[in-house]
């Protein structure tokens, strides 16, 4: 993990528990922050964080909430204010992904996708600008998919691809107050959904990769971290790709 210091930074992570989210989370309680944390579903993978960051110094919550509904929105945002007072940093991991042929791609399940994804971001991004300091850094996880498309995911390549424009736009409007957006764009990356894929689907995926392998979610979490931190300073409007080169 990188070596910047984020003591007295309070953060937020949206799909915080499991993959990406859970190694962004981890960094920046390691890095110093006082962390709050997110998830829909997984209760087992949120008491395990929970453990992990009770070991680590600072302030920390793990709380459950569908971002996707502008109500339990609202109520982790009163909480979050309760308990922290104010943001220097929301990462918005959450999201949901299927395959489905277009052809049996049902408007209750593109809606769903997008929602998750694009609507999420929407609803996260506005529901913490009351908190947010001035300077502080909005930080999406997109997909390189977003660039590339994929076959039978039309719909979440869509949500992903409109982060891109989402981000761009949003830091127009909140550069005026030093507030920076970006978005990190992974490739396949190890995670316990790739921990299932087939060793000649495995295969593929990396010879795709310009390094020859899949990445890490640490590896993106340190990107994050660059994002959230003083050093990308002059930095926002940006989709950086952490894809090893596809």
């Amino acid at each position: 993990m990188t070596d910047i210091s984020f003591t007295g930074k309070n953060a937020l992570i949206t799909g915080g528990t499991r993959g990406i989210g859970r190694a962004v989370a981890l960094a920046l309680a390691g890095a110093g922050a006082d962390v709050a944390v997110c998830y829909r579903a997984d209760d087992e993978a949120a008491a395990k964080l929970e453990a992990e960051l009770a070991a680590t110094p600072g302030e920390h919550l793990v709380r459950r909430a569908d971002i996707a509904d502008r109500d339990q929105v609202r109520l982790l945002f009163d909480e979050v204010g309760d308990r922290f007072g104010a943001l220097d940093i929301v990462v918005h991991n959450a999201g949901l992904i299927s395959h489905v042929p277009i052809d049996d791609l049902e408007p209750e399940e593109w809606s769903r996708v997008m929602d998750s994804n694009l609507t999420a971001m929407y609803l996260v991004s506005r529901a913490a600008l009351p908190l947010l300091r001035d300077g502080a850094a909005i930080v999406g996880i997109g997909s390189k998919v977003a660039l590339v498309g994929i076959s039978q995911r039309t719909h979440y390549t869509a949500a992903k691809a409109g982060m891109i424009g989402f981000v761009r736009s949003l830091s127009k409007e909140l550069g005026p107050r030093g507030i920076r957006v970006n978005l990190v764009a992974p490739g396949i990356t190890e995670t316990d959904q790739a921990a299932h894929l087939p060793p000649e689907q495995r295969e593929r995926y990396q010879t795709m990769t310009a390094l020859k392998r899949l990445g890490q979610a640490d590896e993106v979490a340190d990107v994050v971290l660059f994002l959230a931190g003083h050093g990308s300073r002059y930095v926002t409007g940006e989709t950086i790709n952490v894809d090893g080169g596809m």
